[in-house]
C-alpha cells in the first residue's frame, strides 16, 4: 500500500500526526500520554516480578491500559483513519487494474501441467483452544499454522519423517508451544517472542523480552532427516526436547 503513495502525501500525513500530537500535549495537559507513561510503569514493575501472581496482574493491567491509552491519542486516531482511507483507495485502484482485459496472443497454448493432489493439513488454524498431535501413529505433513490463544503440542515420535527437511512454522499470540523430537533427528530452531521463556534442548532463557533466538544441532547441514522449526509468539513459553 505504501509503495503507491507519493512522498508528499506521506509527508503530509506525518506532519498532521505530529501537529495533533503537539496539540494534545499543549492543550490537553498531556492527554493520554500521562496515562500511557503510567501504564508503562505498571508494565515494568509487573515484568520485574512476573514470577509472582501480583506481578502478572500488574503486567497485564498495565499492558491493556497502555493499548487503550495509545488508541485514544488524537494522533493515533488520525493515523488509523488515514491508513483505512488509503487502504480503501488503493484496493479500489487494484480492482480496476485487475479488470483490464489482457489480449491473447494467437497460437498461444496452455502448457501441459502435472496433476496435483490436495492433502489435508496436519493442523487447521485455530483461534481458541489447544492443539496436539495424536497419540497414535500418523502420516507426517509440514506444519504451517497461526493461532491466538491456547497451547500447541507436536510429538514427532509418532510419525516417520521424510529423508528431507520437515518444516514446522507456528505464529501464535498467547500460549505455550511444545515440540518433541526423536534423538536421531537433527534440529534447527528459530524463535522470536515479545514475552516468555525458552527451553531448547537443554538451553534455557528464563526472561525473553522482544528477542529472537537461533539454535541448531552440529550435524544439521549434512543430515538427511532434519526438522526446521520457525516460531513466533507474543507471550508464552516454547520447549523443544528429545524423546
Amino acid at each position: 500500500m505504501f509503495q503507491r503513495l507519493s512522498t508528499d502525501t506521506l509527508n503530509w500525513i506525518l506532519i498532521i500526526g505530529v501537529i495533533l500530537f503537539v496539540i494534545e500535549i499543549a492543550f490537553f495537559h498531556g492527554g493520554m500520554i500521562v496515562s500511557a507513561l503510567f501504564s508503562g510503569f505498571f508494565i515494568y514493575i509487573g515484568w520485574k516480578n512476573f514470577t509472582k501472581l501480583w506481578g502478572k496482574i500488574f503486567f497485564w493491567l498495565g499492558l491493556i491500559s497502555l493499548v487503550f491509552s495509545i488508541l485514544n491519542m488524537l494522533a493515533v486516531r488520525f493515523l488509523i483513519i488515514a491508513a483505512i482511507v488509503l487502504f480503501l483507495v488503493n484496493y479500489s485502484k487494484s480492482k480496476q487494474e485487475a479488470e483490464k482485459i489482457n489480449p491473447e496472443l494467437p497460437g498461444a497454448e496452455e502448457a501441459d501441467e502435472q496433476p496435483i493432489v490436495q492433502q489435508k493439513p496436519l493442523f487447521d488454524h485455530k483461534i481458541f483452544g489447544d492443539q496436539h498431535t495424536t497419540e497414535t501413529a500418523y502420516q507426517w505433513r509440514d506444519v504451517n499454522i497461526h493461532g491466538a490463544f491456547g497451547d500447541r503440542v507436536i510429538d514427532l515420535s509418532n510419525t516417520v519423517l521424510p529423508n528431507d527437511t520437515a518444516v514446522i512454522s507456528i505464529r501464535h499470540l498467547v500460549g505455550n508451544i511444545t515440540i518433541y523430537v526423536p534423538y536421531e533427528v537433527e534440529v534447527s530452531v528459530h524463535h522470536s517472542s515479545v514475552f516468555g521463556r525458552v527451553h531448547i534442548l537443554g538451553n534455557h532463557h528464563w526472561k525473553l523480552m522482544n528477542q529472537s533466538l537461533f539454535y541448531r544441532t552440529e550435524r544439521y547441514d549434512t543430515a538427511a532427516s532434519r526438522v526446521k522449526i520457525v516460531t513466533s509468539q507474543l507471550s508464552g513459553d516454547i520447549e523443544v526436547k528429545r524423546i
